[in-house]
């Protein structure tokens, strides 16, 4: 962290050692010139590549160096692509599962007022979805049917998870969520046109995480006017600080305001983001499962559970996952679709999505 960035390495500022991006040493300036001490260190170090708009790094076998996950965000054009970076004080696997579990969002999220014009309001001020009576329509259903039925498809990225919830007519409101293989989850808000959402976590220790939130379009470019709004917290992105921890936090109790919380915000809390941190983080910094009550809308995060302990045992035994020869297969999409009361998930993914597991690689050259 100290040390000096000289001409593609790294020079330590205490002896002056550099060492290349490989991690060998390059110059030994407290050695003789004649020693040839520096070809025997080598620092620890992994190859990273930047792409869409984050800096990924590879820190297992060079000799099986996969290629990058194709998600989509990272497919369109950058001005097409929004991302952002937060802190959060908890396991990530605590938090991946509170992304996962979208039976939450009829209460974590709500706004508790019945004038439905105010709540509208108060929700698209917070959310970037959708428009007029199509957002009206998707809220009400939302704070209507707390009890979703799932559905959960496999793939070889991971999981689709679908929650169908009632209407004003027969038909079922889905909102389809991705869990993908380790660490991604896609949002399931977006219906077509609307903005997609994704999240990656990244472990930093056992106890806290970074969480990099992205958003994109495949059609059309981001305003200054959305970029800015992102940044001051508009949707799944947090407001930071110049050292990406949120502004709205658990040292600050994340703001909460009782009387906003009476009319304007279920817990109180401002921010989609800062309320869902505020339930993990609440949690303590990993979770007691022993201690939990699964209940019928949990589906999805026992499914990921197994899903992400086979693939660990698994890998203790030699076996990779599918998805790390084939990164084409990351270009999918998750989002919402309203559909006739006896469509079967595979159903509902190929009227919304044109592919059963939701993949969209086709429309950007990766193969069908």
């Amino acid at each position: 962290y100290y040390g000096r960035n000289e001409e593609c390495g790294l020079r330590c500022a205490f002896h002056g050692w550099k060492f290349d991006v490989d991690g060998n040493c390059v110059d030994l300036p407290t050695s003789p010139p004649e020693s040839d001490y520096k070809s025997s260190i080598k620092l620890l170090a992994y190859p990273t590549r930047e792409w869409a708009d984050i800096i990924w790094v590879y820190m297992g076998p060079r000799e099986r160096i996969p290629e990058l996950p194709q998600l989509e965000m990272g497919l369109v054009p950058a001005t097409g692509r929004y991302v952002s970076k937060k802190w959060q004080d908890c396991n990530w696997v605590q938090s991946l599962e509170g992304a996962i579990d979208t039976a939450h969002f009829s209460f974590l999220h709500k706004v508790p007022t019945k004038d439905e014009k105010t709540r509208l309001e108060i929700f698209r001020s917070t959310s970037a979805i959708g428009a007029g009576q199509e957002l009206q329509d998707r809220v009400r259903w939302l704070m209507d049917d707390p009890r979703p039925k799932f559905a959960i498809a496999g793939h070889d990225t991971g999981l689709v998870i679908g929650a169908a919830r009632k209407t004003d007519s027969a038909d079922k409101y889905w909102r389809i969520a991705q869990f993908l293989m380790p660490n991604h989850a896609l949002v399931p808000v977006a219906f077509p046109g609307d903005v997609y959402h994704g999240q990656c976590w990244v472990p930093v220790d056992d106890v806290n995480c970074w969480i990099y939130t992205y958003s994109w379009l495949p059609d059309r470019p981001f305003s200054n006017s959305e970029r800015e709004k992102y940044a001051k917290g508009l949707s799944l992105h947090a407001e930071v600080d110049a050292d990406y921890v949120p502004v709205r936090n658990m040292r600050n109790d994340y703001m909460l305001d009782r009387a906003k919380q009476k009319t304007e915000s279920f817990t109180g809390i401002m921010g989609v983001s800062e309320q869902d941190a505020a339930i993990q983080d609440s949690q303590g910094p990993i979770q007691d499962r022993t201690r939990e009550h699964l209940g019928p809308t949990d589906v999805g995060i026992v499914e990921f559970r197994k899903l992400v302990m086979g693939a660990a045992r698994a890998l203790q035994r030699g076996d990779e996952p599918k998805a790390t020869h084939d990164p084409t297969r990351y270009a999918v999409r998750a989002g919402a679709w309203v559909a006739a009361p006896d469509n079967d998930l595979a159903t509902v993914m190929t009227e919304r999505f044109g592919h059963r597991h939701g993949y969209v690689g086709a429309e950007h050259g990766l193969g069908e």
